[in-house]
């Protein structure tokens, strides 16, 4: 099933904005989504108990080291929110899960200063190394009447990492979420700019965590605007029963199992049911 991260180091930059209006887009597209909160501040999870019953379903879930819920059966998109500050064991688990990051950077030498400090820490994953697990820059909070844009385009071209979009500075951001909303959900503050700014993020987004093995050479790729709109995903991505109970690569985020070996680890990656193969490396507990 496709999971996609929103992460930044740095604290403020928009990242449960971004987590919430992706998980409300799905949702709003017919497909059953859960919104994962990792940040210890449970900011998604709030937001989630504010939202009116009427709008679209989104199913909630809480990620931490004690704490996991089973996810509903049915759900076939993770949107993961995540904390600022993130790094080393905490955010390769994350990583080991995910197919796509979305890394939200606001136009200041501070936050740009920690995006390349996070960026290059992410680079050394194995899954974005080997390019199983994609990233991508949106320029966040930008007013139309500077360079930021510009400015940060630059800057991702300059750290060869893929700049996917920008949003502008609005209170309607602030305004929609404070009562559960997005702009995607039907409701007066909804405004016809912000929804084009977001056309190039979602199209990006979806088309990333498409299978590529779903891809046949005799088959036409589907244009952009209808990949991104695209409700039924492959078999290959649709979760089985029991991928989200214990031992699935999703749970890995409450539970580490140490090697019954630990002098001699298996030399091939272990598979659990339902899930990708997770190297055994990874699922140890860090040194104290």
């Amino acid at each position: 099933m496709p999971v996609i991260a929103v992460i930044n180091r740095k604290g403020g930059s928009g990242k449960s904005t971004m987590a919430t209006h992706l998980a409300a887009w799905l949702s709003n597209q017919k497909i059953a989504v859960m919104l994962g909160d990792v940040d210890r501040q449970q900011s998604t999870r709030t937001w989630l108990k504010r939202r009116p019953p009427q709008l679209a379903p989104i199913a909630g879930w809480a990620v931490d080291q004690k704490n996991t819920l089973k996810a509903p059966a049915g759900i076939t998109h993770v949107v993961l929110d995540t904390p600022g500050g993130m790094h080393g064991f905490e955010l390769a688990k994350v990583i080991m899960s995910t197919d796509t990051v979305l890394m939200p950077v606001c136009n200041s030498l501070f936050d740009r200063e920690s995006a390349s400090a996070c960026l290059q820490e992410l680079r050394a994953l194995p899954r974005i190394a080997s390019g199983r697990c994609r990233v991508g820059v949106v320029g966040m909070r930008l007013d139309a009447r500077t360079k930021g844009a510009e400015t940060l385009r630059a800057w991702a071209e300059a750290h060869a990492v893929e700049f996917v979009g920008v949003l502008r500075e609005t209170q309607v951001y602030v305004r929609s979420l404070e009562s559960g909303f997005t702009i995607f959900d039907p409701h007066k503050l909804l405004q016809s700019a912000d929804i084009a700014q977001w056309e190039p993020i979602l199209n990006w987004t979806m088309n990333k965590v498409a299978a590529p093995s779903t891809v046949t050479k005799e088959a036409a790729p589907a244009p952009a605007e209808k990949r991104a709109i695209a409700a039924p995903r492959a078999p290959s991505l649709m979760p089985a029963q029991e991928s989200m109970v214990h031992g699935s690569r999703l749970t890995v985020f409450a539970h580490n199992p140490k090697p019954a070996n630990e002098d001699h680890p298996p030399a091939s990656p272990v598979r659990a049911a339902g899930s990708q193969a997770l190297p055994q490396y990874l699922l140890r507990q860090p040194v104290a």
